[in-house]
């Protein structure tokens, strides 16, 4: 037998709706109900009842609820007399519930929901209401049993029937109706259906989290990738964590799933492996499970199988292992689905869902995912394979020559076209392959080693020019005896040894027969080359010397080299310009960065436009993403933002052919990083997304993909896409972390901001206190001071009085060091008045409140005394008063109410003597007629002096002044003076009256003479 007294179990019940909703709370409200029933207390009995039903409905265990709603209608038929107008309202409409819970418990048959269904329909007659809920849950019954005559019947009568207080919201019905469609393969017309919920015009405690999730493949059907993008960040964001939304959960993974994003879906998957195990709700486990295992099929098809997932019961699973142990649970529960009703449909249909075929290839999400491990992907044997196979020398002279021609233009894509080679030939026996291609082959290999900095390229180039000797091709063996020397260099030779090679390449060069059409090239490029390294190696020998001398200062050494280069530089473009138009623009270019090194943004800007015109030119327009992208960074940092948009908006168009993913991050994010500061936010955002996908495809999602991110999150934050936003900076934010304390802290403070317009109060605290620590050890305490205040503000929102009061007080402190932000000061102290009437309104909160709010005037008053027409402060310190007057008026309203709840009491009073702070009741003392009116006049008093200042700042500070003389008039009215009031709003209107047309606000003039009409009524 329960030991609970009916008051405990009240305050239970009071607690419980307040608990997170989940299996705590449900076993929190089973007992509570147990506990009510022994109680002897029928009403209570009936609370707990309803408490228990409300816990299981937003959890995962819904179907829970038929039981202790059956106790509550039998409830209801032993005494309907006891159910007051509320308590019948709240029963019908949990009927409402429950129809839809027994529709999805395959243990109860379908003649005992139909007799559930034909009970509603009737009882919901007999008390009058509408047949539109009925028909609802009729539509869930068809739609269960695969009925579609009947569903189609039952969703025309329902959409017909009238809207009542039965009727579920708006947005829930909208749900509902559009899955009609989408459920028929209407993609559009469920689309068309959602808008309302998706538009932000009907929402409700479970949407617009439901029909994001469901919106989502029906989108991507449709080809409107952006916003199914979209939804899924936001919609995720929303259903993330929240169990009575796992069928969404299950959605999401499945779209990532669907659109080459298997890494995001696992993340997420991971993030609620809590809920793989078996559930009460069956149904919702087995929408779960189904998405979950379209994820985990489609990783076996890529080559996954094998790898760990996700825990299982606390055990890691692979994801075959996963696979097998959820698509055996989901098949029995569809399986159990199906004996009920009679049929098939929900293993075919599960069976079918499992099996999708992914959507897109990828579809870039923007937010950061730790990338799935290599694998070889699992694909299906052909049907039949080709009669007659290609054979592998096949068209192979002709590959060779578009390498070749690939490889002399430097295109982007000799890469591909060279490994294509080699692997064609690594199938053909040596004999049939020409020597030359081997060679080829070879010196594509060893280039790709020394750009890798390999310690092996060395002695492949010189393989590689000792082949191309033997073979007689001198231009090619040229070519690699300066590829030795620049590899020389970068491996840190001794400057000594790297000229030796140098010299032996230009030798080589020269020494090409005059007739040789590349001899003049193969010479310039040495020459270019040597005066790169030479000035490389004048910096490490001046070094060298530097560190031999104890430190002493080289730079007269060193900025005679940079002399030298320069004007070796421009003797080259003069020499070679008008024939060798890239090797020129490469001079040129180099030119241009030195020049900016150097300050001379002046004589950069035109080198690096004639670099780029050069190339494109010669019909090189991939050479000239480089110079165009730093060219777009000097003119944007310049804030020439025109002329930087047109540099980066030809980089982009040039960069069609680069096939360098690191590249291709590069020129967008530039691009994307202008348009942003041109308030294009769209575009800048649709750039930027390109962006961090390009980064993640180089290996660099930490790095370029990181800023790509926080680029994207400031472009969707100017859209207003505040939830996209903060989804994406979350997700790249431990990357950001690494970039500096600087970047740290304004990515923690964009993220603040971010989650406090999202209402999350918390979340924004929490960055504005991780930002605050970020920057305690900096020698100006203004920035920790404001994000102390921040993370107060944010934390007095989200009801965590005591842990704002400290973060105000540390603020006020930090402030109070500057001795500058008197309006933040100000702001603080005020805040901290009303913190301390949050907890109760008593005579000793009500003075502590006071001493604050005083505190905040005479800091105010100290600085308009040194500037005595600052309207900031003039305005601040009206609103002082305002607030003082308004702590008053809290405490004659408390003792106001304390008399209205001491009469009801009617002698009950004695119950609560003795009681102290830590009880339910404080103790307040009585302010008495005189005290009341003593404070009401004080309030007149301050609503009058603020409404003066307001006054004197001008038409601009109007509706502050009209809110001051309207509480003013009503605190009049209050002490039996109506007139008074009146006559206060009397004089207001005629004022406003006088002013030209549109200088008050439209609602001020007929908003005021309803308050004279009432006060005179």
């Amino acid at each position: 037998m329960s030991t609970m007294t009916d008051e405990e179990i009240r305050q239970g019940l009071q607690q419980n709706r307040g608990l997170p909703y989940g299996a705590a709370r449900n076993a929190q409200a089973e007992a509570l109900t147990a506990a009510a029933e022994v109680s002897g207390d029928p009403a209570l009995f009936r609370q707990a009842l309803i408490t228990q039903i409300d816990a299981y409905e937003y959890s995962a265990e819904r179907t829970r609820m038929v039981v202790p709603f059956a106790r509550l209608l039998q409830e209801y038929d032993r005494d309907p007399a006891a159910f007051d107008g509320g308590h019948a309202h709240a029963l019908f409409w949990r009927f409402k519930w429950v129809a839809g819970r027994i529709v999805e418990s395959p243990e109860i048959p379908i003649e005992t929901v139909t007799r559930w269904l034909d009970d509603m329909e009737r009882r919901y007659r007999i008390a009058g209401y509408s047949e539109r809920a009925v028909r609802q849950s009729e539509f869930y019954l068809a739609h269960a049993t695969g009925d579609r005559e009947r569903a189609e019947r039952a969703i025309a009568r329902w959409r017909a029937a009238d809207r009542d207080s039965m009727s579920d919201c708006r947005a829930c019905e909208t749900h509902t109706q559009g899955w009609f469609w989408a459920d028929r393969g209407d993609d559009a017309k469920a689309i068309e259906v959602w808008e309302p919920v998706l538009g932000g015009d009907q929402t409700c405690m479970e949407e617009p989290h439901r029909v994001l999730a469901r919106s989502l493949l029906p989108l991507v059907r449709l080809g409107r990738a952006d916003e199914a993008r979209s939804h899924h960040l936001r919609g995720y964001r929303l259903a993330r964590g929240k169990e009575s939304l796992l069928r969404s959960i299950g959605e999401h993974i499945e779209f990532c799933a669907l659109t080459g994003n298997e890494a995001r879906g696992l993340e997420i998957l991971s993030e609620h492996a809590v809920h793989l195990g078996p559930l009460a709700d069956v149904d919702t486990q087995m929408e779960f499970f189904g998405g979950a295992l379209v994820l985990l099929h489609r990783l076996n098809r890529l080559g996954h199988g094998a790898d760990l997932s996700v825990p299982y019961e606390g055990t890691p699973r692979t994801v075959d292992e996963l696979y097998g142990i959820l698509r055996g649970q989901a098949l029995a529960i569809a399986a159990r689905f199906d004996a009920r009703n009679g049929g098939s449909r929900v293993s075919d249909e599960l069976h079918e869902r499992i099996g999708r075929e992914p959507l897109l290839d990828v579809l870039p999400l923007g937010v950061r995912s730790a990338g799935l491990p290599r694998a070889v992907p699992v694909t299906p044997a052909p049907a039949a394979a080709p009669a007659r196979p290609e054979a592998p020398g096949a068209g192979l002279d002709a590959l060779v020559e578009r390498a070749r021609t690939a490889r002399d233009s430097g295109h982007p894509g000799a890469d591909a076209l060279w490994a294509e080679v080699a692997a064609r030939i690594s199938a053909l026996p040596a004999p049939e392959v020409d020597p030359l291609v081997t060679a080829d082959v070879a010196d594509h290999q060893a280039l790709a080693a020394a750009r890798a900095g390999a310690k092996e390229a060395p002695q492949l180039l010189a393989d590689v020019r000792d082949r191309y000797r033997a073979l007689g091709r001198a231009e090619r063996v040229a070519l690699t005896e300066l590829r030795l020397a620049t590899a020389a260099a970068q491996s840190g030779e001794e400057p000594r040894r790297v000229r030796e090679l140098l010299a032996a390449a230009l030798r080589a060069a020269e020494a090409l027969d005059p007739a040789e059409p590349l001899r003049t090239r193969r010479i310039a490029l040495a020459e270019l080359s040597s005066m790169r390294v030479e000035s490389y190696l004048r910096t490490v020998e001046a070094t060298r010397t530097q560190d031999h001398d104890h430190g002493h200062d080289h730079g007269h050494g060193e900025e005679h080299g940079h002399e030298v280069l320069v004007a070796g530089l421009g003797e080259f473009v003069a020499t070679y310009g008008p024939d060798l138009a890239d090797l020129t623009a490469e001079a040129e270019e180099t030119l241009g960065r030195l020049a900016l090194s150097a300050g001379d943004t002046d004589r950069a800007l035109p080198l690096l436009a004639s670099a780029a015109a050069r190339v494109v030119g010669a019909d090189r327009p991939w050479e000239a993403v480089d110079p165009l992208v730093l060219r777009a960074g000097v003119l944007l940092s310049l804030e020439r933002p025109e002329e930087a948009e047109e540099a980066a908006r030809s980089a982009l168009e040039h960069a069609a052919e680069v096939v360098d993913a690191e590249q291709q991050g590069i020129v967008r994010i530039t691009l994307a990083d202008v348009l942003l500061r041109r308030d294009s936010a769209a575009e800048a955002a649709e750039h930027a997304l390109t962006a961090a996908h390009w980064f993640d495809q180089a290996g660099l999602a930490s790095d370029g993909g990181a800023q790509a991110r926080l680029l994207l999150a400031r472009a969707y934050a100017g859209e207003g896409r505040t939830a996209d936003a903060a989804e994406v900076l979350q997700s790249t934010l431990p990357d950001l972390l690494q970039h500096g304390e600087g970047q740290a802290v304004s990515a923690r403070e964009f993220l603040g901001n971010l989650l406090r317009e999202l209402r999350d109060a918390r979340g924004a605290a929490e960055q504005f206190l991780l930002a605050a620590e970020l920057v305690q050890g900096w020698e100006d305490p203004r920035p920790q001071a404001g994000f102390a205040q921040a993370a107060a503000d944010c934390l007095s929102d989200a009801g965590l009085a005591g842990e704002a009061v400290a973060a105000y007080e540390r603020a006020l402190e930090l402030r109070r060091l500057t001795g500058e932000a008197v309006v933040s000061e100000a702001r603080i102290l005020r805040s901290l008045a009303w913190l301390g009437l949050r907890e109760a309104v008593t005579d000793e909160t009500t003075a502590a409140a006071r001493t604050r709010m005083d505190e905040a005037a005479g800091v105010l008053e100290a600085a308009l005394a040194r500037d005595p027409e600052d309207p900031e402060l003039r305005s601040e310190l009206a609103q002082t008063w305002h607030q003082l007057a308004q702590v008053l008026d809290r405490r004659v309203s408390a003792e106001l109410s304390d008399e209205d709840e001491d009469e009801e009491a009617d002698g009950d009073a004695a119950g609560r003597e003795g009681q102290d702070g830590s009880g339910t009741s404080p103790a307040r003392s009585t302010l008495g007629a005189a005290g009341i009116e003593a404070l009401r006049l004080e309030e007149i008093g301050l609503w009058e002096r603020a409404a003066a200042l307001y006054a004197a700042l001008g038409t601009a500070y109007l509706q502050e002044r009209f809110q001051c003389l309207n509480n003013a008039a009503w605190t009049d009215q209050e002490l039996g003076r109506p007139a008074a009031g009146a006559a206060r709003i009397s004089a207001l209107i005629e004022e406003v009256g006088a002013l030209p047309e549109g200088t008050s606000p439209e609602w001020l003039l007929p908003q005021a003479q309803r308050v004279v009409t009432h006060l005179t009524a």
